[in-house]
């Protein structure tokens, strides 16, 4: 029997999932529901889902699955309404939210079965334009639940339901699931967007900044380009422990303040070493907590047309490019490209194929 599963929500994430689901399971009917009408009339233009129904209660009336792709707030809300509606028994809802104690809490009183769900991949793009089939291979996807053995079993159909998004599939008690995304995903949000927000101050004073603002600047503060009403609505379902988070933060740079004062090259020394150390033993080969770059260095000479050497290259090879651009360009001298793609495999595709055509040197960032 052919299963029906609604997607709300058809940004970045919610596109992204119906292109998995779709590819996975060709027998499925793919619904959506978007608040946008514009959004509604692309996703059938683009045949991410088959239809949209006349109004959100009759779709999900229909459906056996239905994935809230939206801000965790949007989320209860569509939940209170799918309490009052003669969904099907065997239903089982599930959210892509950032947090997940507030949901869940939520979730206790629900009449119909309810998976939490959390999937640890985006991009400093939003909306259906930024649609990616790849977007959460080797992603961490978190589901939270009560751990009852029927909830372990609509667990495992939900699994079934996700297998063509590739993803990592665990399984973490909400409270432990909001402290580890506070830390290494929340948290360095906040702080890019306080830095690119003093950057504009300072700005105001030295009008030629904005040029230097480049290289590293630029990409450490990337995900600050994430979408503004998604991080409103994080911040406020996830505040006790930010509020902790950043009163933490705010202790460490009183210890730099004091440090720089005092002179203290000792102090100052190993924050940088700890934090080296640190950073260097990382693991590499897994999506964390923030948007996953793929960056390629290509060591090029100084002559006409040489980028479009390379890019004509990855064209052929059908390689799809986020980002590319000059780090250096000074005359008789190696410049240097920083090409960045969406998969760790275009990445490695391109490497290859760059090197096999030309005599160009390529790093792995």
């Amino acid at each position: 029997m052919k299963k029906n599963i609604m997607i709300i929500g058809l940004g970045l994430i919610g596109s992204s999932l119906a292109v998995c689901i779709k590819k996975e399971h060709p027998d499925a009917q793919l619904l959506g529901w978007d608040v946008s009408k514009d959004t509604c009339q692309a996703a059938i233009e683009e045949e991410i889902v088959h239809r949209i129904p006349h109004s959100f209660e009759s779709g999900a009336v229909l459906a056996d699955y239905i994935i809230l792709a939206v801000p965790v707030k949007t989320a209860i809300h569509y939940l209170n309404r799918l309490e009052g509606l003669a969904l099907k028994e065997t239903v089982l809802v599930t959210d892509t939210g950032s947090t997940k104690q507030e949901i869940m809490a939520v979730a206790q009183s629900l009449s119909f079965d309810f998976i939490g769900g959390h999937p640890m991949a985006g991009s400093h793009k939003s909306g259906i334009t930024a649609v990616n089939a790849s977007l959460f291979e080797n992603a961490f996807y978190i589901f939270t639940d009560d751990t009852t053995q029927k909830k372990a079993s609509r667990i495992h159909e939900l699994k079934q339901l996700l297998q063509g998004t590739r993803a990592k599939f665990v399984q973490l008690a909400p409270q432990e699931h909001d402290c580890i995304t506070g830390m290494f995903s929340h948290l360095p949000h906040i702080i890019a967007a306080g830095l690119v927000n003093q950057s504009q101050i300072f700005d105001d004073h030295f009008p030629e900044a904005s040029r230097f603002a480049a290289g590293g600047f630029r990409d450490m503060t990337r995900i600050a380009s994430s979408d503004p009403s998604m991080w409103t609505d994080i911040l406020l379902s996830n505040q006790t422990l930010l509020l902790e988070l950043i009163k933490n933060w705010q202790v460490q740079t009183s210890q730099v303040i004091n440090w720089i004062q005092q002179e203290d090259a000792q102090s100052i020394y190993h924050f940088f070493e700890n934090a080296k150390d640190i950073r260097d033993h990382l693991p590499i080969t897994d999506k964390g907590t923030l948007p996953a770059f793929y960056d390629l260095m290509v060591d090029v000479p100084d002559y006409p047309g040489v980028i479009g050497e390379v890019t004509t290259i990855l064209g052929q090879e059908k390689l799809s490019l986020m980002n590319l651009k000059i780090l250096e360009t000074r005359e008789d001298i190696v410049g240097v490209l920083q090409i960045s793609f969406k998969t760790k495999s275009d990445l490695q595709k391109a490497k290859r194929c760059i090197e096999n055509q030309t005599n160009y040197h390529c790093r792995l960032l």
